[in-house]
Protein backbone atom coordinates (compact mmCIF):
# COMPACT_ATOMS: atom_id res chain seq x y z
CA UNK A 1 0.00 0.00 0.00
CA UNK A 2 1.34 3.63 -0.61
CA UNK A 3 -0.07 6.93 0.28
CA UNK A 4 0.33 10.39 0.39
CA UNK A 5 -0.85 13.39 2.06
CA UNK A 6 -2.11 16.82 0.86
CA UNK A 7 -2.14 19.52 3.90
CA UNK A 8 -5.72 21.13 2.98
CA UNK A 9 -5.23 23.86 6.03
CA UNK A 10 -3.85 23.73 9.27
CA UNK A 11 -6.71 21.69 10.47
CA UNK A 12 -7.44 19.78 7.50
CA UNK A 13 -5.56 16.72 5.40
CA UNK A 14 -5.96 14.98 1.99
CA UNK A 15 -5.04 11.21 2.28
CA UNK A 16 -4.50 9.80 -1.39
CA UNK A 17 -4.23 5.65 -0.69
CA UNK A 18 -3.37 3.06 -3.64
CA UNK A 19 -3.90 -0.40 -2.69
CA UNK A 20 -2.05 -2.75 -5.37
CA UNK A 21 -5.09 -5.76 -6.30
CA UNK A 22 -3.14 -8.21 -4.52
CA UNK A 23 -4.01 -6.83 -1.23
CA UNK A 24 -7.59 -6.73 -2.15
CA UNK A 25 -7.46 -11.31 -2.23
CA UNK A 26 -8.12 -11.69 1.64
CA UNK A 27 -11.44 -9.72 1.84
CA UNK A 28 -12.19 -10.81 -1.53
CA UNK A 29 -11.92 -14.30 -0.97
CA UNK A 30 -13.92 -13.48 2.47
CA UNK A 31 -16.49 -11.71 0.24
CA UNK A 32 -17.01 -14.96 -1.95
CA UNK A 33 -17.64 -17.08 1.37
CA UNK A 34 -19.85 -14.48 2.87
CA UNK A 35 -22.35 -14.47 -0.47
CA UNK A 36 -21.99 -18.49 -0.75
CA UNK A 37 -23.48 -18.70 2.46
CA UNK A 38 -26.43 -16.43 1.33
CA UNK A 39 -27.76 -17.52 -2.06
CA UNK A 40 -29.45 -20.83 -2.76
CA UNK A 41 -27.92 -22.15 -6.26
CA UNK A 42 -29.74 -25.36 -7.47
CA UNK A 43 -26.96 -28.61 -7.68
CA UNK A 44 -24.81 -27.10 -4.33
CA UNK A 45 -24.92 -26.72 -0.72
CA UNK A 46 -24.99 -23.69 0.75
CA UNK A 47 -21.48 -22.12 1.47
CA UNK A 48 -19.99 -24.36 -1.39
CA UNK A 49 -21.21 -22.68 -4.14
CA UNK A 50 -17.84 -21.79 -6.31
CA UNK A 51 -16.55 -18.19 -7.00
CA UNK A 52 -17.45 -18.47 -10.84
CA UNK A 53 -21.00 -19.53 -10.17
CA UNK A 54 -21.25 -16.16 -7.92
CA UNK A 55 -19.97 -14.06 -10.76
CA UNK A 56 -22.89 -15.41 -13.22
CA UNK A 57 -25.50 -15.19 -10.58
CA UNK A 58 -24.74 -12.19 -8.60
CA UNK A 59 -22.39 -10.64 -10.85
CA UNK A 60 -18.36 -9.91 -9.90
CA UNK A 61 -19.04 -6.05 -9.44
CA UNK A 62 -21.27 -6.98 -6.11
CA UNK A 63 -18.19 -9.73 -4.74
CA UNK A 64 -15.55 -6.33 -5.81
CA UNK A 65 -17.93 -3.76 -3.91
CA UNK A 66 -18.10 -5.98 -0.65
CA UNK A 67 -14.42 -6.21 -0.49
CA UNK A 68 -13.97 -2.94 -0.76
CA UNK A 69 -16.15 -2.09 1.70
CA UNK A 70 -14.38 -4.02 3.75
CA UNK A 71 -10.62 -2.89 2.57
CA UNK A 72 -11.02 0.68 2.52
CA UNK A 73 -11.48 1.29 6.01
CA UNK A 74 -8.29 -0.64 7.07
CA UNK A 75 -5.95 0.91 4.57
CA UNK A 76 -7.84 4.19 6.09
CA UNK A 77 -6.43 3.89 9.36
CA UNK A 78 -3.22 2.65 8.36
CA UNK A 79 -2.72 5.57 6.43
CA UNK A 80 -3.19 7.69 9.12
CA UNK A 81 -0.93 6.03 11.59
CA UNK A 82 1.84 5.80 8.50
CA UNK A 83 1.51 9.55 8.40
CA UNK A 84 0.99 10.62 11.18
CA UNK A 85 -2.04 12.14 11.44
CA UNK A 86 -4.93 11.90 14.64
CA UNK A 87 -8.10 12.86 13.10
CA UNK A 88 -10.62 14.55 14.74
CA UNK A 89 -13.86 13.21 12.74
CA UNK A 90 -15.42 11.27 10.16
CA UNK A 91 -13.35 11.00 7.13
CA UNK A 92 -15.34 12.39 3.69
CA UNK A 93 -14.00 9.17 1.30
CA UNK A 94 -14.23 8.78 -2.26
CA UNK A 95 -13.32 5.71 -4.66
CA UNK A 96 -11.03 7.30 -7.35
CA UNK A 97 -9.87 4.73 -9.02
CA UNK A 98 -10.35 1.08 -9.80
CA UNK A 99 -10.91 -1.90 -11.77
CA UNK A 100 -11.05 -5.35 -12.14
CA UNK A 101 -7.48 -6.66 -11.33
CA UNK A 102 -5.95 -3.84 -10.72
CA UNK A 103 -5.31 -1.10 -8.22
CA UNK A 104 -7.26 0.67 -5.78
CA UNK A 105 -6.81 4.15 -5.28
CA UNK A 106 -9.17 6.32 -3.05
CA UNK A 107 -8.69 9.64 -1.07
CA UNK A 108 -9.74 10.81 2.23
CA UNK A 109 -10.42 14.55 3.43
CA UNK A 110 -10.52 14.71 7.31
CA UNK A 111 -10.24 17.33 9.99
CA UNK A 112 -6.95 16.52 11.60
CA UNK A 113 -5.15 17.11 15.14
CA UNK A 114 -3.27 20.53 14.65
CA UNK A 115 0.36 20.81 15.48
CA UNK A 116 0.97 23.11 18.34
CA UNK A 117 4.53 24.51 19.09
CA UNK A 118 4.54 24.89 22.84
CA UNK A 119 5.54 27.74 24.87
CA UNK A 120 7.46 27.43 28.26
CA UNK A 121 5.29 26.66 30.81
CA UNK A 122 7.41 26.85 34.01
CA UNK A 123 7.02 30.25 35.84
CA UNK A 124 3.90 30.93 34.28
CA UNK A 125 2.51 34.19 36.07
CA UNK A 126 -0.91 34.73 36.84
CA UNK A 127 -2.95 36.35 39.81
CA UNK A 128 -6.40 35.92 41.49
CA UNK A 129 -8.46 38.05 44.38
CA UNK A 130 -7.64 37.36 47.92
CA UNK A 131 -9.86 34.68 50.07
CA UNK A 132 -12.28 36.94 51.71
CA UNK A 133 -14.06 35.83 55.13
CA UNK A 134 -16.20 38.45 56.90
CA UNK A 135 -17.78 38.35 60.54
CA UNK A 136 -20.82 38.46 58.43
CA UNK A 137 -20.11 35.36 56.15
CA UNK A 138 -19.79 33.27 59.10
CA UNK A 139 -23.00 35.01 61.09
CA UNK A 140 -24.80 33.67 58.01
CA UNK A 141 -23.57 30.42 58.12
CA UNK A 142 -24.61 30.13 61.59
CA UNK A 143 -28.36 31.34 60.64
CA UNK A 144 -28.53 29.21 58.01
CA UNK A 145 -28.10 26.31 60.58
CA UNK A 146 -30.35 27.65 63.04
CA UNK A 147 -32.96 27.94 60.32
CA UNK A 148 -32.66 24.26 59.61
CA UNK A 149 -33.89 23.23 63.30
CA UNK A 150 -36.48 26.42 63.39
CA UNK A 151 -39.88 25.74 64.12
CA UNK A 152 -43.39 27.15 62.34
CA UNK A 153 -45.71 29.12 64.54
CA UNK A 154 -49.41 29.53 63.66
CA UNK A 155 -49.67 33.26 63.87
CA UNK A 156 -52.98 35.42 63.07
CA UNK A 157 -51.92 38.45 61.68
CA UNK A 158 -51.20 39.28 57.81
CA UNK A 159 -48.20 37.52 55.93
CA UNK A 160 -45.12 39.47 55.98
CA UNK A 161 -42.01 38.89 54.15
CA UNK A 162 -39.72 35.86 55.61
CA UNK A 163 -43.42 34.45 57.17
CA UNK A 164 -44.29 31.03 55.73
CA UNK A 165 -47.60 30.56 53.93
CA UNK A 166 -49.68 27.37 53.56
CA UNK A 167 -51.69 28.55 50.11
CA UNK A 168 -53.46 26.91 46.91
CA UNK A 169 -52.72 28.34 43.73
CA UNK A 170 -54.76 27.72 40.61
CA UNK A 171 -54.25 29.49 37.32
CA UNK A 172 -56.73 30.15 34.39
CA UNK A 173 -56.55 31.42 31.39
CA UNK A 174 -59.75 33.45 29.62
CA UNK A 175 -61.60 32.15 32.45
CA UNK A 176 -60.66 28.13 31.30
CA UNK A 177 -58.70 26.09 34.24
CA UNK A 178 -55.05 25.55 33.06
CA UNK A 179 -54.47 21.97 32.85
CA UNK A 180 -51.53 20.87 35.51
CA UNK A 181 -51.65 24.51 36.89
CA UNK A 182 -52.85 23.95 40.12
CA UNK A 183 -51.69 22.80 43.54
CA UNK A 184 -52.97 22.57 47.24
CA UNK A 185 -51.46 22.88 50.96
CA UNK A 186 -48.10 24.10 49.78
CA UNK A 187 -46.15 25.32 52.06
CA UNK A 188 -44.06 28.87 51.02
CA UNK A 189 -41.81 30.95 52.24
CA UNK A 190 -42.98 35.16 51.27
CA UNK A 191 -39.97 36.36 49.42
CA UNK A 192 -38.13 33.37 48.41
CA UNK A 193 -39.16 34.05 44.66
CA UNK A 194 -38.31 31.75 41.87
CA UNK A 195 -41.83 30.66 41.48
CA UNK A 196 -44.33 33.13 39.78
CA UNK A 197 -43.50 36.45 38.78
CA UNK A 198 -46.08 38.39 41.54
CA UNK A 199 -46.68 35.60 43.95
CA UNK A 200 -44.14 37.47 46.66
CA UNK A 201 -46.45 40.73 46.39
CA UNK A 202 -49.72 39.11 46.18
CA UNK A 203 -48.89 37.41 49.33
CA UNK A 204 -47.48 40.36 51.47
CA UNK A 205 -50.53 41.33 53.80
CA UNK A 206 -52.46 38.50 53.42
CA UNK A 207 -53.75 36.55 56.45
CA UNK A 208 -55.79 33.11 56.85
CA UNK A 209 -58.45 32.93 54.99
CA UNK A 210 -57.81 35.87 52.80
CA UNK A 211 -58.03 34.55 48.66
CA UNK A 212 -56.20 36.80 45.94
CA UNK A 213 -56.09 37.19 42.20
CA UNK A 214 -53.23 38.50 40.25
CA UNK A 215 -51.72 37.96 36.37
CA UNK A 216 -48.83 36.10 35.76
CA UNK A 217 -46.61 33.89 33.55
CA UNK A 218 -46.13 30.24 33.59
CA UNK A 219 -43.20 28.69 33.97
CA UNK A 220 -43.38 25.57 32.80
CA UNK A 221 -46.18 23.40 30.30
CA UNK A 222 -47.31 23.87 26.78
CA UNK A 223 -48.09 27.38 28.06
CA UNK A 224 -44.76 28.72 29.36
CA UNK A 225 -44.38 32.31 28.69
CA UNK A 226 -48.29 33.34 28.18
CA UNK A 227 -49.97 35.20 30.67
CA UNK A 228 -52.49 33.84 33.16
CA UNK A 229 -54.82 34.70 35.94
CA UNK A 230 -53.70 33.17 39.26
CA UNK A 231 -55.97 33.05 42.44
CA UNK A 232 -54.31 32.67 45.52
CA UNK A 233 -55.60 31.49 48.76
CA UNK A 234 -53.65 31.27 52.28
CA UNK A 235 -55.27 29.36 54.28
CA UNK A 236 -52.39 29.59 56.78
CA UNK A 237 -49.19 31.75 57.90
CA UNK A 238 -46.91 30.97 60.27
CA UNK A 239 -43.63 32.53 61.70
CA UNK A 240 -40.14 30.87 62.31
CA UNK A 241 -39.16 30.52 65.94
CA UNK A 242 -35.31 30.12 65.39
CA UNK A 243 -33.43 28.52 68.45
CA UNK A 244 -31.77 30.62 70.83
CA UNK A 245 -28.00 30.66 69.62
CA UNK A 246 -26.08 28.92 72.64
CA UNK A 247 -24.20 26.05 74.04
CA UNK A 248 -27.03 23.66 74.21
CA UNK A 249 -28.21 24.49 70.40
CA UNK A 250 -23.67 23.75 69.45
CA UNK A 251 -24.70 20.57 70.81
CA UNK A 252 -27.66 19.75 69.45
CA UNK A 253 -26.42 20.85 66.40
CA UNK A 254 -23.15 19.79 65.91
CA UNK A 255 -20.35 17.70 67.34
CA UNK A 256 -19.28 20.97 69.78
CA UNK A 257 -19.84 21.43 72.98
CA UNK A 258 -20.09 25.24 72.76
CA UNK A 259 -20.89 28.41 70.30
CA UNK A 260 -17.52 29.39 70.35
CA UNK A 261 -16.23 26.17 68.83
CA UNK A 262 -19.25 25.99 66.64
CA UNK A 263 -18.54 29.14 65.05
CA UNK A 264 -14.65 28.93 65.39
CA UNK A 265 -15.59 25.38 62.64
CA UNK A 266 -17.91 27.25 60.48
CA UNK A 267 -15.34 29.73 59.87
CA UNK A 268 -12.53 27.55 59.40
CA UNK A 269 -14.51 25.70 56.67
CA UNK A 270 -16.08 28.45 55.06
CA UNK A 271 -11.91 29.05 54.54
CA UNK A 272 -11.32 26.15 53.30
CA UNK A 273 -14.27 26.72 50.76
CA UNK A 274 -13.19 29.52 49.58
CA UNK A 275 -9.46 28.52 49.25
CA UNK A 276 -10.60 25.85 46.80
CA UNK A 277 -12.53 28.17 45.05
CA UNK A 278 -9.37 30.43 44.64
CA UNK A 279 -7.53 27.60 43.51
CA UNK A 280 -10.34 27.38 40.89
CA UNK A 281 -10.09 30.72 39.61
CA UNK A 282 -5.91 30.37 39.96
CA UNK A 283 -6.39 27.40 37.58
CA UNK A 284 -8.30 29.08 35.15
CA UNK A 285 -5.77 32.32 35.57
CA UNK A 286 -2.69 30.16 34.49
CA UNK A 287 -4.43 28.73 31.48
CA UNK A 288 -5.72 31.65 30.26
CA UNK A 289 -2.28 33.08 30.52
CA UNK A 290 -0.43 29.74 28.77
CA UNK A 291 -3.31 30.23 26.13
CA UNK A 292 -2.18 34.03 25.08
CA UNK A 293 1.13 32.55 24.55
CA UNK A 294 -0.03 30.24 22.01
CA UNK A 295 -2.09 30.28 18.68
CA UNK A 296 -3.70 26.96 17.61
CA UNK A 297 -5.42 26.81 14.57
CA UNK A 298 -9.42 25.46 14.99
CA UNK A 299 -11.12 23.29 12.79
CA UNK A 300 -14.28 24.83 12.08
CA UNK A 301 -16.25 21.66 12.27
CA UNK A 302 -15.65 21.35 15.06
CA UNK A 303 -16.26 24.54 16.67
CA UNK A 304 -19.47 24.29 14.90
CA UNK A 305 -20.10 21.29 16.34
CA UNK A 306 -19.33 22.31 19.98
CA UNK A 307 -21.52 25.58 19.39
CA UNK A 308 -24.73 23.43 18.38
CA UNK A 309 -24.07 21.05 21.08
CA UNK A 310 -23.58 23.74 23.84
CA UNK A 311 -26.00 26.32 22.45
CA UNK A 312 -28.66 23.18 22.79
CA UNK A 313 -27.77 21.83 26.21
CA UNK A 314 -28.36 25.69 27.58
CA UNK A 315 -31.55 25.90 25.85
CA UNK A 316 -32.43 22.74 27.27
CA UNK A 317 -31.58 24.67 30.40
CA UNK A 318 -33.47 27.58 30.33
CA UNK A 319 -36.42 25.26 29.66
CA UNK A 320 -36.25 23.02 32.84
CA UNK A 321 -36.01 26.01 34.66
CA UNK A 322 -39.12 27.56 33.18
CA UNK A 323 -37.58 30.36 30.99
CA UNK A 324 -37.42 31.21 27.35
CA UNK A 325 -34.60 32.30 25.34
CA UNK A 326 -36.05 35.85 24.95
CA UNK A 327 -36.68 35.85 28.80
CA UNK A 328 -33.10 35.03 29.51
CA UNK A 329 -31.73 37.68 27.30
CA UNK A 330 -33.74 40.42 28.62
CA UNK A 331 -32.86 39.48 32.16
CA UNK A 332 -29.23 39.57 31.39
CA UNK A 333 -29.80 43.12 29.21
CA UNK A 334 -28.56 41.14 26.62
CA UNK A 335 -29.01 40.96 22.57
CA UNK A 336 -28.72 37.76 20.21
CA UNK A 337 -25.70 38.58 18.91
CA UNK A 338 -23.94 39.65 22.11
CA UNK A 339 -24.86 35.84 23.64
CA UNK A 340 -23.80 34.38 20.07
CA UNK A 341 -20.44 36.06 20.42
CA UNK A 342 -20.07 35.21 23.70
CA UNK A 343 -21.23 31.74 23.57
CA UNK A 344 -18.59 31.45 20.54
CA UNK A 345 -15.31 32.87 22.18
CA UNK A 346 -16.37 30.38 25.33
CA UNK A 347 -16.01 27.33 22.93
CA UNK A 348 -13.12 28.75 20.61
CA UNK A 349 -11.29 29.19 24.37
CA UNK A 350 -12.45 25.63 25.58
CA UNK A 351 -11.71 24.17 22.49
CA UNK A 352 -7.81 25.55 22.10
CA UNK A 353 -7.39 24.22 25.75
CA UNK A 354 -8.22 21.05 25.37
CA UNK A 355 -5.57 20.92 22.07
CA UNK A 356 -3.18 22.24 24.30
CA UNK A 357 -3.69 20.25 27.18
CA UNK A 358 -3.52 16.90 25.06
CA UNK A 359 -0.47 18.36 23.70
CA UNK A 360 1.50 18.76 26.93
CA UNK A 361 -0.18 15.11 28.01
CA UNK A 362 1.76 13.60 25.58
CA UNK A 363 4.93 15.65 25.84
CA UNK A 364 5.15 14.90 29.70
CA UNK A 365 4.33 11.28 28.63
CA UNK A 366 1.98 10.86 30.98
CA UNK A 367 -0.20 8.08 31.71
CA UNK A 368 -3.10 6.36 34.29
CA UNK A 369 -3.52 3.28 35.50
CA UNK A 370 -7.00 1.18 36.51
CA UNK A 371 -7.32 2.95 40.00
CA UNK A 372 -7.16 6.31 38.80
CA UNK A 373 -9.64 5.05 35.61
CA UNK A 374 -12.25 3.69 38.27
CA UNK A 375 -11.30 6.75 41.15
CA UNK A 376 -12.42 9.01 37.77
CA UNK A 377 -15.49 7.02 37.18
CA UNK A 378 -16.92 6.93 40.46
CA UNK A 379 -16.54 11.13 40.90
CA UNK A 380 -18.45 10.97 37.70
CA UNK A 381 -20.73 8.63 38.50
CA UNK A 382 -21.41 10.92 41.71
CA UNK A 383 -21.69 14.34 40.03
CA UNK A 384 -24.03 13.36 37.84
CA UNK A 385 -26.14 11.33 40.88
CA UNK A 386 -25.76 7.78 38.98
CA UNK A 387 -25.01 4.43 40.58
CA UNK A 388 -21.05 4.02 39.95
CA UNK A 389 -21.53 0.86 38.66
CA UNK A 390 -24.31 1.65 36.32
CA UNK A 391 -22.12 4.21 35.09
CA UNK A 392 -19.40 2.28 34.37
CA UNK A 393 -21.36 -0.47 32.21
CA UNK A 394 -22.54 2.35 30.16
CA UNK A 395 -18.76 3.66 29.78
CA UNK A 396 -17.53 0.45 28.50
CA UNK A 397 -20.86 -0.26 26.47
CA UNK A 398 -21.17 2.60 24.49
CA UNK A 399 -16.99 3.13 23.66
CA UNK A 400 -16.86 6.10 26.49
CA UNK A 401 -13.97 4.70 28.10
CA UNK A 402 -11.36 6.79 25.53
CA UNK A 403 -13.12 10.05 26.20
CA UNK A 404 -12.72 9.48 30.28
CA UNK A 405 -8.81 8.65 29.67
CA UNK A 406 -8.46 11.65 27.75
CA UNK A 407 -10.37 13.79 30.79
CA UNK A 408 -7.91 12.13 33.12
CA UNK A 409 -5.03 13.06 31.02
CA UNK A 410 -5.94 16.69 30.85
CA UNK A 411 -6.39 16.99 34.35
CA UNK A 412 -2.63 15.63 35.06
CA UNK A 413 -1.47 18.57 32.40
CA UNK A 414 -3.84 20.97 33.88
CA UNK A 415 -1.85 20.14 37.26
CA UNK A 416 1.11 20.24 35.57
CA UNK A 417 0.75 23.75 34.36
CA UNK A 418 -0.48 25.11 37.74
CA UNK A 419 2.01 23.58 39.73
CA UNK A 420 4.77 24.85 37.61
CA UNK A 421 3.13 28.34 37.73
CA UNK A 422 3.75 31.40 39.94
CA UNK A 423 0.04 32.58 41.40
CA UNK A 424 -0.35 35.47 43.81
CA UNK A 425 -3.14 36.86 45.15
CA UNK A 426 -3.94 40.50 44.64
CA UNK A 427 -2.25 41.20 48.28
CA UNK A 428 1.09 40.05 46.71
CA UNK A 429 1.24 36.23 48.66
CA UNK A 430 2.23 33.68 46.74
CA UNK A 431 -0.67 30.90 46.43
CA UNK A 432 0.64 27.00 47.79
CA UNK A 433 -0.99 25.31 45.01
CA UNK A 434 1.15 22.36 44.48
CA UNK A 435 -0.10 21.38 48.36
CA UNK A 436 -3.42 22.13 48.26
CA UNK A 437 -5.58 18.98 50.11
CA UNK A 438 -8.95 18.47 48.08
CA UNK A 439 -10.25 19.46 51.28
CA UNK A 440 -8.91 23.06 51.26
CA UNK A 441 -5.95 22.72 53.71
CA UNK A 442 -2.40 22.39 52.83
CA UNK A 443 -0.73 19.31 53.36
CA UNK A 444 2.95 19.18 53.58
CA UNK A 445 5.67 19.39 50.98
CA UNK A 446 6.83 15.96 49.68
CA UNK A 447 10.17 16.45 50.15
CA UNK A 448 10.23 18.02 53.85
CA UNK A 449 7.58 15.16 55.06
CA UNK A 450 8.61 14.26 58.45
CA UNK A 451 10.53 10.63 58.25
CA UNK A 452 7.94 7.80 58.69
CA UNK A 453 5.20 9.03 57.26
CA UNK A 454 4.88 6.36 54.68
CA UNK A 455 5.01 6.63 50.83
CA UNK A 456 1.35 6.48 49.76
CA UNK A 457 0.07 9.09 51.99
CA UNK A 458 -1.31 10.90 49.20
CA UNK A 459 -3.51 7.86 48.23
CA UNK A 460 -4.16 7.73 52.09
CA UNK A 461 -5.70 11.37 52.22
CA UNK A 462 -7.19 11.45 48.13
CA UNK A 463 -4.58 14.08 46.90
CA UNK A 464 -4.67 12.12 43.27
CA UNK A 465 -2.89 14.43 40.79
CA UNK A 466 -6.84 14.74 39.73
CA UNK A 467 -8.09 15.84 42.40
CA UNK A 468 -5.87 18.69 43.03
CA UNK A 469 -6.04 19.68 39.78
CA UNK A 470 -9.88 19.87 40.07
CA UNK A 471 -9.25 21.77 43.44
Amino acid sequence: MKSAVETLSPTRAKLTVEVPFEELKPSLDKAYKTIAQQINVPGFRRGKVPPAVIDRQVGRGAVLDQAINEVVPQKYVEALQANDLQPLAQPEIEVTKFEDNDALEFTAEVDVKPEITLPSYDGVTAEVDDVELSDEDVEEQVQNLRERFATLIDVERPAADGDFVVMDLKATQDGEPVEGAEVSGMSYRVGRGGMLDGLDEALVGMAAGDEKVFTSQLVGGDLVGEGVDVAVAVSQVQEQELPELDDEFAEMASEFDTVAELTEDVRERLGRGRRLEQAAAARDAVLEALLEKVSVPLPETIVTDELNARRSSFEQQLSYAGLTMEKYLEDEGQTQDEFEADLERRVRDAVTAQFLLDEIARVEEFGIDQQELSEHMVRRAQQSGQDPQEFANHMFEHNHVPELVQEILRGKALARIVEAAVVKDASGNVLDLKNLRPDGTIGEPEDEAEEGVEADADAADGSSEQEKAEA
